[in-house]
């Protein structure tokens, strides 16, 4: 898989594919509509200071009629209050959330993005063509838990971490890397929004990139930078996450792609069998250097 500087292209292309099948993407402006507002400044490492340089949330509209009439954000959404946030407590789950986890994998593999994705992956033997078993495969990626605290038994999986957040030992913040979610906790004014993070002026992103660096605080707790995709599907964001993690068995893997005018990063780690932690990094759009 390639590393360092170097643009991926067959990975990029494939991307490209899912990005221009993903129908259910939301359109800034429309859909939604986002409040850039200040450069977050320098907050060190297990600090919870950190100057506002936002004063209003992030999100200045998101049309929750249309998230909700969509089965996969509909299924996505069901799935977020299913979870622990405190790591080192195990995890207990209900027969119903059993059933919406099948009900989300259900729905987004109906979705072209995930057939493409599917495909993708049976073409470099790295998933099963039976559908069933692709399922049994993103499942347990995604769903099966395992011990990320040391303690208490098993208290995360890969979806917990990457798009609904987790609390290490009541200290630091770890994943949330997901659009919705952070709106929701908007909302609760459990989440707030400190600015976005660019290195310089050329790097200020525009209020209809799909890709964000950011700072946020949670209940209390600072994370310095943390990014995430706005606007897109939860298919679409599961089948890039899905591949890159497929396609490397390296612990952590960062491979640079270009999908659509972005430029960007995406990092994943495993644990184990599953992911740890998934997330794209904005490197440049298309109205700024490279």
């Amino acid at each position: 898989m390639a590393r360092g500087e170097d643009i991926n292209k067959e990975l990029s292309d494939v991307l490209n594919e899912m990005w221009k099948l993903d129908v259910n993407r939301m359109t800034p402006g429309k859909d939604y509509k986002i409040n850039l507002q200040g450069n977050a400044g320098y907050v060190a490492k297990g600090s919870n200071n950190a100057k506002d340089n936002a004063r209003a949330p992030l999100f200045s509209y998101v049309n929750e009629d249309k998230l909700k009439s969509i089965d996969t954000y509909a299924y996505f959404i069901s799935l977020l209050d299913n979870y622990e946030m405190a790591t080192g407590v195990a995890e207990q789950v209900t027969q119903d959330e059993l059933r919406e986890n099948d009900l989300f994998l259900d729905a987004i593999l109906k979705t072209e993005v995930m057939k493409c994705a599917h495909r993708y992956l049976v073409r470099k033997s790295l998933a099963q063509s039976d559908p069933k078993q692709f399922k049994k495969q993103l499942y347990d990626i995604w769903f099966k838990f395992y011990n990320r605290g040391k303690t208490g038994g098993n208290d995360s999986c890969g979806f917990e971490h990457v798009f609904v957040g987790e609390v290490k030992f009541g200290k630091e913040i770890m994943g949330l890397h997901n659009w919705i979610q952070f709106y929701h906790h908007e909302k609760l004014n459990h989440v707030d929004y400190k600015g976005y993070k660019a290195r310089d002026y050329k790097d200020k992103p525009d209020e209809d990139d799909y890709v964000l660096n950011l700072q946020f605080s949670w209940n209390g707790l600072v994370k310095p930078e943390s990014t995430c995709f706005i606007g897109v599907s939860p298919e679409f964001e599961v089948a890039v996450f899905t591949i890159v993690f497929l396609l490397s068995k390296e612990r952590s893997t960062n491979v640079k792609v270009k999908v659509n005018e972005y430029v960007m990063e995406i990092v994943v780690c495993r644990y184990g069998h599953s992911i740890g932690t998934s997330y794209p990094k904005m490197i440049s759009s298309n109205n700024r250097d490279l």
